[in-house]
């Protein structure tokens, strides 16, 4: 019976020595609420895989885009750029403000926003003409988007060189979706300080986490301030309670943030195991060559924060979904890819523009057990019960 067998997990929090000394010692300080020093601590350590940007800890990474989305001057109506291929609290923000997200397809080399298709999405916001993710038209006004949203997935990063040249060429900011790329840089640049601001997760199934949190940064220390205003209310600096703007009760706790302070400690060493993952899976399954690993281009460096394939079954029976489901089988937890944005029922009727890109990774990707506690057996185990099924 599968549920009698070890479950193995596709991404499980992985603890450090240091965690429970620091939330230790915020309950012995009484620390407990979204206020005290361990945040403050916590914001600084993040800073050092942020390139030394000031940092917001807030209460998820849906929070810290939301704020930026804010930051940004977008209001009901406005256009917004956003990653198709990603996971849906990329895009929920923006329709949080009313505002009309235009989905943009990806490139095979990252599977991230592809830049071409990102400048044909800019020029339809121009024009106001567009198709949907369910082919029919879709018309709005002529204006220039307010922010652009790539997504860095699972930890490979987009390419922002030329998503920057695109977004400097028409005077949009970039938001980069950072939640899945803590530790990943391109070009010994960390990811998340490309743009005019980044987010980040620490969820409990990223690279580390804090029971639940985000973070916003930005080289513009005055969006990293307005962003921890609004995350208290934007509560004025009164002696009674005074609110003059819309404020959000957004703002990471103490204890959470004491996790976060050990958490980071291990960062480093969380990412080199997740990419031996990565580097144990290649190297096992390379006789299958219906099975293709995404390598990094040059100058990127993924933390491998989910080790993700594509099956091409065209010459066989084997597809995404046989192997899934025997790895679920054997009580191995492994998942699709993320569904695209524009093919989700909650958002095929808003503009798209590529070709099927997305929707073919979408097809023939699996995500695979990567936690950094993974252990040999662990990753032999995955690897044996795939090969089975080739032989």
């Amino acid at each position: 019976m599968k549920d009698q067998k070890p479950k193995i997990w596709l991404s499980s929090p992985h603890l450090g020595e240091n965690e429970f000394k620091y939330v230790k010692e915020a309950f012995d300080t009484n620390w407990v609420a979204p206020v005290g020093p361990h945040i403050s601590r916590f914001e600084e350590s993040l800073s050092l895989f942020a390139n030394n940007q000031p940092v917001a800890a807030l209460t998820s990474g849906t929070a810290a885009l939301h704020l930026a989305l804010i930051l940004s001057g977008v209001g009901p109506g406005d256009y917004v750029i956003c990653q198709s291929l990603t996971f849906a609290a990329s895009a929920n923000p923006i329709r949080y403000l009313g505002a009309i997200p235009v989905f943009v397809d990806s490139e095979e080399e990252t599977w991230n926003m592809c830049p071409r298709f990102l400048e044909e999405a800019i020029e339809n916001c121009l024009k106001g003409q567009f198709k949907t993710g369910a082919s029919e038209s879709y018309s709005g006004k002529a204006k220039m988007p307010k922010a652009i949203i790539p997504v860095h997935l699972y930890g490979m990063p987009a390419n922002m060189p030329e998503i920057n040249k695109i977004a400097g060429k028409y005077g949009i900011p970039v938001i980069e979706d950072s939640a899945e790329a803590l530790g990943s840089t391109l070009n010994n640049q960390f990811c998340g300080s490309f743009g005019e601001m980044g987010v980040f997760s620490f969820n409990g199934n990223k690279i580390i986490t804090t029971s639940g949190g985000g973070a916003l940064t930005s080289k513009n220390p005055e969006f990293v301030q307005k962003a921890k205003f609004l995350a208290t209310q934007a509560r004025e600096d009164a002696p009674h309670y005074e609110h003059k703007e819309i404020g959000y009760n957004y703002r990471l706790s103490n204890v959470s943030a004491a996790i976060g302070i050990g958490q980071v400690e291990v960062l480093p060493l969380r990412v080199s195991a997740r990419r031996r993952n990565y580097d144990l899976y290649k190297e096992n399954l390379k006789e299958i060559s219906e099975i293709k690993f995404l390598p990094e281009p040059e100058g990127y460096y993924s933390n491998r924060w989910l080790t993700t394939v594509l099956i091409d079954g065209s010459q066989n029976t084997i597809d995404r979904e046989k192997i899934r489901l025997a790895l679920d089988e054997e009580n191995i937890e492994s998942r699709p890819i993320w569904k695209p944005m524009h093919l989700q029922p909650v958002f095929q009727n808003f503009p798209f523009v590529g070709g099927d890109v997305s929707a073919n990774i979408f097809r023939l990707g699996l995500c695979l057990p990567s936690g950094s506690n993974l252990e040999n057996s662990h990753i032999e185990k995955v690897v044996e019960n795939i090969k089975q099924l080739f032989h």
